[in-house]
């Protein structure tokens, strides 16, 4: 045997030794990584619910008669009569 062939089969086993160790770590990282993205797409999914629910109780806060409500038992405001409404108009 050459020197060559000599230390060409060990050093090609340590190759292949540190290109198996190099796919279980990718395949380990790519894994852990997958399950981080699933955890943040149910995040983001409750997210979106919970969005959802703040829209539908905002549009009930602000309906017409829940605004005149509230002005009317909190501010006292009511609705002026015919004569004391003065119209302003445009110099």
């Amino acid at each position: 045997m050459n020197s060559v062939s000599r230390w060409s089969l060990p050093v090609l086993w340590c190759l292949l030794f540190a290109s198996a160790i190099g796919v279980v770590w990718s395949r380990h990282e790519t894994r852990s990584l997958f399950i981080e993205l699933q955890g943040l797409h149910g995040q983001r999914d409750g997210l979106d619910i919970e969005w959802g629910q703040l829209k539908i109780e905002q549009s009930a806060w602000s309906t017409h008669g829940r605004v005149e409500q509230t002005a009317r038992s909190n501010l006292k405001m009511v609705i002026p009569k015919p004569d004391e409404v003065r119209l302003v108009q445009p110099q």
